[in-house]
């Protein structure tokens, strides 16, 4: 993978210490989704890289990010973690994803896990439910190209960059053929983000990497739900975005997750997001339930991993990229995607 950026001491801290961070990938029409995962402290700061595990079972965002490496995790919030440190920690880069992790591998993070999801459940029975949620994981590494730094989590003050300079605003980009306007009732999707208390928003910035930044709903109307984000963390223009709103409980029991596609419109009157798309899910509130869901939930994924080829699908895709001589050390150059 090489070596990437090191990070800021201030940064180390939070990123080993959170229970939760957002991550964002790009869509081939030039949005990004913005989504949930467990990093469990998982980096190294001398070599520059960052990471978190996934399932098979999720094989449209592992598609997408072997087909656009470009990525990023924002750590935002403390809640449930290992610190109060104020700041909000956006880290950019290349991902790779490591699709046959070795055992060793996976038995590491086993006890490194545990600091953060709770004590592994043992026995014949949770041995053979939890198989595939345990051991069938992929791991997304990201050489990091850029880490910003403010220094509360409204990513409000002094952004203090490491590594690549800050590009600047990302220019507008050309509105679908669908259309800009909400395709799903917003009054019902500002209710369900009201319920779930950390959110974030992500777009494709200037020189290609997925930006997330912290948002808040201010209102609804016909045009969209209303945002506050702090002062210019969103570009002027219209561009596709995706939202994420999510609410968890310690070791992420009871986790609530809202992810959204949609358009964003940066204009005068303030930030207005029109919501296209919606999905969620809800976890059970208690430890146990939620590991015989977790386990039954990764027996299928895998059952239709291995039903479509998904890891032979992933593995070519990654190869044809490499043969084409795509540059997943680089960003791809800027400006706006054409319209699907």
């Amino acid at each position: 993978m090489g070596v990437g950026v090191s990070w800021p001491a201030g940064a180390d801290e939070v990123i080993k210490a959170d229970i939760t961070a957002a991550a964002a990938y790009l869509t081939p029409a030039g949005g990004a989704i913005v989504t949930s995962v467990a990093p469990c402290g998982i980096g190294d700061r001398e070599q520059g890289v960052l990471g978190f595990t996934t399932s098979l079972g999720f094989g449209k965002k592992l598609e997408r990010i072997v087909a656009d490496p470009h990525v990023a995790l924002a750590y935002h919030a403390r809640e449930h973690g290992f610190s109060a440190s104020p700041v909000f920690v956006l880290a950019q880069g290349t991902a790779s994803v490591d699709l046959t992790p070795s055992r060793q591998r996976l038995e590491a993070l086993i006890p490194q896990a545990e600091r953060y999801m709770g004590e592994v459940k043992r026995g014949r029975v949770w041995d053979r439910l939890l198989r595939e949620y345990y051991q069938e994981r992929v791991f997304v590494d990201i050489t990091v190209a850029r880490v910003a730094v403010w220094p509360d989590l409204n990513a409000s003050g002094d952004m203090q960059v490491t590594g690549a300079p800050w590009p600047g605003p990302a220019g507008p980009q050309p509105p679908p053929r669908g259309g800009t306007g909400p395709r799903m009732d917003v009054a019902k999707a500002a209710g369900q983000i009201a319920a779930r208390p950390h959110r974030v928003l992500a777009y494709r910035g200037a020189d290609g990497f997925p930006v997330v930044v912290p948002v808040q709903i201010a209102g609804h109307d016909a045009a969209g739900l209303r945002l506050v984000a702090t002062a210019g963390l969103l570009p002027p223009g219209g561009r596709r975005a995706g939202l994420l709103a999510h609410a968890y409980r310690p070791q992420l029991v009871g986790l609530s997750t809202r992810i959204f596609t949609g358009w964003l419109d940066a204009g005068p009157g303030g930030p207005v997001y029109a919501p296209h798309t919606s999905k969620g899910f809800v976890a059970p509130p208690n430890k146990n339930t939620l590991l015989v869901l977790n386990g039954l939930l990764a027996k299928y994924g895998m059952w239709q991993a291995r039903r479509h080829g998904l890891t032979g699908q992933l593995q070519r895709l990654a190869d044809a990229r490499a043969a084409a001589g795509a540059g997943v050390d680089s960003p791809p150059p800027p400006g706006p995607r054409p319209a699907p």
